[in-house]
């Protein structure tokens, strides 16, 4: 089956078997490995990224799902070469992240969830990063950047 999808602002084209996961198609096809795979079972959040700018755990959708639409992974939220997206920065500066494996997907629902709502509570972060886990325990910090992030951006 051909698709083309849209990744981080530029078109990528390729057959695909029926089966191939959205998260398969990232890493292999396109060639960007920030989006892990990690329990491809939903469970983890490690493969979240953005479809048309909302977040969805891409182990659980396919490629052909996706085809015709716009894909966003931690590696195209940056505005230009060295810089960072606010969440990014905010995860940097909060220390929010430990072994690392989490972060892209953590990154990746925040910026969903700032885009849905500049100025989320505390309470409000945790319950929208519910489906993503952190083996390393590092919540507290996570929350923590995406407070300053929401700050950073002008909401809470």
């Amino acid at each position: 089956m051909k698709v083309a999808i849209s990744v981080n602002g530029s078109q990528v084209g390729a057959d695909v078997e029926d089966r191939t996961l959205l998260v398969h198609f990232i890493r292999d096809v396109a060639g960007l490995t920030a989006t892990n795979t990690g329990c491809d079972t939903s469970s983890c959040g490690a493969c979240t990224v953005l479809l048309d700018g909302r977040s969805v755990k891409s182990c659980t959708v396919l490629a052909a799902q996706a085809d015709g639409h716009e894909v966003t992974t931690v590696e195209g939220l940056a505005p230009g070469p060295d810089q960072m997206h606010p969440v990014q920065r905010a995860f940097r500066a909060e220390h929010a992240l430990q072994c690392g494996f989490c972060t892209p997907g953590m990154v990746m629902a925040a910026v969903s969830l700032l885009a849905e709502n500049p100025s989320p509570t505390e309470e409000e972060i945790r319950s929208a990063l519910e489906g993503n886990l952190c083996r390393c325990t590092g919540y507290h910090n996570i929350v923590r950047a995406v407070l300053a992030a929401a700050s950073e951006r002008g909401g809470s």
